[in-house]
């Protein structure tokens, strides 16, 4: 399959591929006599696998280690971890957030002067 027709399978751009490529994601695929790139249709699947693999928060580097090793399930449950301290961590800037608007902070110094503030600038 073709760069174009393997992009499009997968909903990425070509340069993509060829970003990947660079990284060690993707091997090097076969080329026609015109140069053009000619990839197997299993690819299609593992680049599939690699894009949920970055919705779930997982970086190119981490999907690396995880192409050339198994392990999958430690790295979720240590990527797990982390976003779930991620989302206290949003939690605590949404409350504040909320404050301030509540509170209807609009100008930061003047709000830094009145003790109702809820923003921690003291």
């Amino acid at each position: 399959m073709r760069s174009g027709q393997l992009a499009e399978a997968v909903g990425v751009n070509p340069q993509t591929l060829r970003y990947y490529e660079r990284r060690g994601l993707l091997n090097e695929p076969e080329r026609t006599l015109g140069g053009h790139r000619l990839y197997p249709p299993e690819t299609v699947t593992m680049l599939r696998g690699v894009k949920a693999a970055q919705r779930l928060g997982f970086t190119l580097d981490e999907i690396a280690v995880l192409l050339a090793r198994a392990g999958l399930r430690d790295r979720a449950r240590d990527k797990l971890g982390e976003i779930e301290t991620r989302i206290v961590e949003l939690t605590a800037v949404a409350d504040m957030l909320r404050a301030v608007v509540d509170a209807g902070c609009d100008d930061l110094e003047v709000c830094a002067t009145v003790p109702e503030c809820p923003l921690p600038l003291g």
